[in-house]
């Protein structure tokens, strides 16, 4: 007689990674749609191309450490490392500054840690702060959104496709024509240079609480992760510690000293806020496991973000903040590791 053997693990997972990330992707789709339709085309050249890189990378590093490419290259954790990307990099970015960050994020801060479920950085975030320090010029400046009252100037897609693959325009076209600073850089300069706040919210590029599209933008990224929310893909405590980081030191600053110090809803609303809280802190490798370590975690980055928005040299932030929680993240850990159950705590003098 042959008895059936099931072997370890005895349960089956509900969720695959490729089933993940491809909800990831999915719930990516209404703020990638907002961004194509604020600051034009270049974001579907950045992913395309940040895609074939990171493809490349991670092909070229299975390859080389003789994994299984199939069972790897199929999970899609490349191509969300590449939305990531995109979503970071300016609508207008040379291939070699996309190609640069793809590379880093897969080849550097993913395989060289031992790949996905091993490395201790956020690959994206990674990737982009190596961009953001070796190419300021090109990741400062981004084009006007498509508002009907702004000085928009519409760039065809030809336009478009020559400066992503060689960073130039057709000699009746300057870069500086057609880009702006941010709101993040508009409000952080100004502070410094002595406006108040409430002055600079009559700015044209300024919305009702962030910066005008970035507002619906982020709108759409709360929407894709209330998605992921839904469907159990990421916990709570995250995005939650990460707007109450955020929120809070900046709730208090703003009540104290109006003139000085933005509001909260212009955090909240503008760069990569809400991106970072649902899609970015919530990496299930490079963030706490616990409950109450997620909600440290999260509101460490929060905190982070809005101490490099308000006082250090960097405008948003967010990149920074991750991955400075993530070294702190085996800390973190360790200290919120949940009691064992039937374990008791000898207090026994020694």
């Amino acid at each position: 007689m042959q008895f059936s053997r099931r072997d370890a693990p005895f349960v089956t997972p509900s969720q695959s990674v490729p089933v993940i990330m491809q909800q990831v992707l999915f719930a990516l789709i209404p703020a990638a749609l907002a961004h194509v339709w604020y600051f034009g085309f270049g974001f579907v050249l950045n992913l395309l191309v940040a895609a074939i890189f990171c493809a490349a990378g991670e092909y070229f590093m299975l390859r080389l450490r003789k994994r299984a490419i199939e069972q790897f290259l199929y999970d899609y954790s490349a191509m969300v490392t590449a939305a990531l990307i995109a979503f970071a990099l300016p609508s207008l970015t040379p291939w070699w500054v996309t190609a640069t960050a793809s590379l880093f994020a897969i080849v550097v801060a993913k395989h060289l840690y031992g790949g996905l479920g091993f490395n201790i950085f956020n690959p994206a975030m990674a990737g982009y702060v190596v961009v953001l320090v070796a190419f300021p010029l090109d990741l400062n400046l981004w084009t006007a959104p498509r508002m009907g009252d702004l000085d928009y100037h519409y760039l065809t897609f030809s336009e478009i496709a020559r400066y992503t693959l060689t960073g130039t325009f057709p000699d009746y076209l300057s870069f500086d024509a057609i880009s702006r600073a941010t709101p993040l850089d508009s409000v952080k300069s100004g502070l410094v240079g002595m406006q108040t706040f409430q002055e600079l919210q009559t700015l044209p590029m300024m919305g009702d609480f962030g910066g005008r599209g970035w507002e619906w933008i982020g709108n759409f990224t709360a929407m894709g992760g209330g998605w992921l929310l839904l469907r159990k893909i990421i916990r709570w405590q995250i995005p939650l510690g990460v707007f109450a980081g955020l929120l809070l030191p900046a709730g208090i600053m703003y009540l104290l000293q109006p003139g000085i110090h933005a509001s909260p809803g212009f955090y909240l609303f503008s760069g990569g806020t809400i991106l970072c809280a649902f899609f970015i802190a919530t990496d299930p490798v490079s963030a706490a496991t616990s409950d109450r370590g997620r909600l440290v975690y999260g509101f460490g980055i929060g905190f982070l973000i809005y101490a490099i928005r308000r006082w250090g040299s960097y405008a948003d932030g967010v990149a920074f903040a991750v991955l400075l929680m993530n070294m702190a993240t085996p800390a973190i850990d360790y200290l919120t590791r949940p009691r064992i159950v039937g374990h008791v705590k000898d207090e026994r003098k020694t």
